[in-house]
């Protein structure tokens, strides 16, 4: 299976997650190929989540510096509790702020064992 098609089939599964449980959901435009959105955008009672998904088995993730400004500025725009979703064989999807990402020359990243420090679940962001 191609990483293309393993993060598009995680997409589809936190989107159904979110859809299941109240909320109005879309996969962005481009998802994966530009930083004008974030992958998934969900709403319900006035709330927005945002998203960027990654489905990597890796001790690390990471997005180019371009990317991670662009989770920023929509986030500061929308006012959007905006995330890193990272799906990981074993342990689920965790869920990472972008400014909990580590800042390199080139991307933003995050360890697997620090983004099991942080610990933030799919029950927990749904409670924010």
């Amino acid at each position: 299976m191609t990483r293309y098609s393993k993060g598009a089939r995680g997409e589809r599964e936190l989107l159904n997650y979110l859809h299941d449980r109240g909320y109005s959901v879309m996969r962005g435009a481009g998802s994966g190929v530009n930083s004008l959105s974030p992958d998934i955008i969900a709403i319900k009672d006035g709330k927005g989540l945002a998203f960027e998904c990654k489905a990597w088995d890796r001790e690390s993730i990471a997005i180019e510096n371009d990317r991670y400004d662009g989770l920023v500025e929509w986030q500061d725009n929308t006012g959007f509790s905006t995330f890193v979703a990272w799906r990981m064989n074993g342990a689920g999807w965790l869920f990472i702020k972008p400014d909990e990402m580590a800042k390199n020359s080139k991307s933003r990243s995050v360890t697997k064992k620090a983004a099991m420090q942080i610990n933030r679940g799919l029950e927990s962001i749904l409670q924010l």
